[in-house]
C-alpha cells in the first residue's frame, strides 16, 4: 500500500506491461505510468523481433503501441497512462492533434504527452479546450514551463502535467532537480493547474530529492523503483540532502505567469534533440 507520508504520485516510465505488473506486486500501487516512442522501441516483443531482421508496417507498430497502452490502463485503471504523439522538426500542431485524438480513444485515462516546442504547445492549447488530457514532454527550463502554464489556462488541476527532465540536464553538466525545485517554486504564484511530473530520473537520489521537494508526480525506471523497494522505499526525511557533486547551479528566474505562452523564449538545444532521438528510434521500427 501507498504510505501516508508519500505526498508525491509515483509513476513508472516504461513501455513492458510486465514492468507494470511486477512493480504493482512489489509496492502493492501504482499511480500511473510514461511512455513514449522510445521506451515502445525497447519493449520485449518489439527487439525479438528486430533481432530477426524483421520491422513493422505503420499501422502495425501503432497498433502495437496501443495494446501496450490498454494493457498498462487496465492495470492501473483509477492511474494515468502518457502516450505520446509522433513528432519531428517538422510536425505540425495539426498532425499532432489529429494523433492526439486518436491515441485518447485507446484508453479512458491517457494524458497525451506533446513536446514543449511551438508547435507542441499549439496543439495543446487546442487539446486541453476539446478536454484532452495532456502532458508537456522534453521541457528543459522556466519559460518552458511558463509557456505550458499560459497554453493551458483554464484547465483544472490533474489535466495538465509539464514534464523536466532532469537527467539529461545533468549530462549537460547542469544540476537538473534545481529546474524542478525552481519550476515548483514559479508555479506557487500560480493557481496550480499544472502538475509536475519528475522526468529523466536517472538515480535513487534523483528520486529521494523529488521525493523531498514534494514534486507532484516522479516517473521512475523500473530498475530505480526496485532499488529504492530493496531500500525499504523510504520517504526522505528533514536531514536528507541532495549532493549535486560538480553539477553547476541553476538560478531561479522571476517569470510572469500571466503573459500569452508565445511571448516565452522556449528554445532548448535538448528539446530540439529528444525530438530527434524520439522520432529517429519510432522510425527504426517501420518498414
Amino acid at each position: 500500500m501507498k504510505p501516508k507520508e508519500l505526498k508525491t504520485k509515483i509513476f513508472l516510465d516504461g513501455g513492458d506491461p510486465g514492468e507494470t505488473k511486477e512493480i504493482l506486486d512489489l509496492f502493492g500501487f501504482l499511480d500511473g505510468q510514461t511512455t513514449n516512442p522510445t521506451l515502445i522501441s525497447r519493449n520485449p516483443k518489439v527487439q525479438k523481433r528486430l533481432e530477426k531482421g524483421e520491422k513493422f508496417k505503420k499501422k502495425e507498430i501503432l497498433g502495437f503501441y496501443r495494446e501496450v497502452v490498454k494493457e498498462i490502463s487496465e492495470m492501473i485503471p483509477q492511474g494515468s497512462v502518457s502516450v505520446e504523439v509522433y513528432a519531428d522538426s517538422s510536425t505540425k500542431a495539426e498532425e499532432m492533434l489529429a494523433e492526439a485524438f486518436e491515441m485518447s480513444s485507446w484508453i479512458p485515462n491517457a494524458h497525451i504527452k506533446f513536446p514543449s516546442t511551438k508547435e507542441g504547445l499549439k496543439a495543446a492549447e487546442r487539446a486541453v479546450k476539446a478536454n484532452l488530457r495532456v502532458n508537456m514532454t522534453l521541457c528543459f527550463q522556466q519559460e518552458q514551463a511558463a509557456a505550458v502554464y499560459s497554453a493551458t489556462s483554464g484547465s483544472k488541476k490533474g489535466d495538465v502535467f509539464v514534464s523536466p527532465f532532469v537527467g539529461r540536464l545533468d549530462d549537460l553538466g547542469e544540476n537538473g532537480m534545481d529546474f524542478i525545485k525552481n519550476t515548483l517554486k514559479m508555479y506557487r504564484k500560480g493557481d496550480g493547474h499544472v502538475e509536475i511530473l519528475a522526468a529523466s530520473i536517472r538515480n535513487i537520489d534523483h528520486l529521494l530529492y523529488g521525493l523531498k521537494l514534494e514534486s507532484d508526480i516522479i516517473s521512475v525506471p523500473f530498475k530505480i523503483l526496485k532499488q529504492w523497494a530493496q531500500a525499504g522505499s523510504q520517504v526522505p526525511g528533514p536531514d536528507y540532502v541532495y549532493n549535486p557533486g560538480g553539477l553547476k547551479t541553476i538560478r531561479y528566474k522571476n517569470i510572469d505567469l500571466g503573459k500569452n505562452w508565445q511571448e516565452y523564449n522556449i528554445d532548448h538545444e535538448l528539446t530540439t534533440k529528444g525530438i530527434e532521438r524520439f522520432s529517429a528510434d519510432w522510425n527504426a521500427l517501420i518498414q
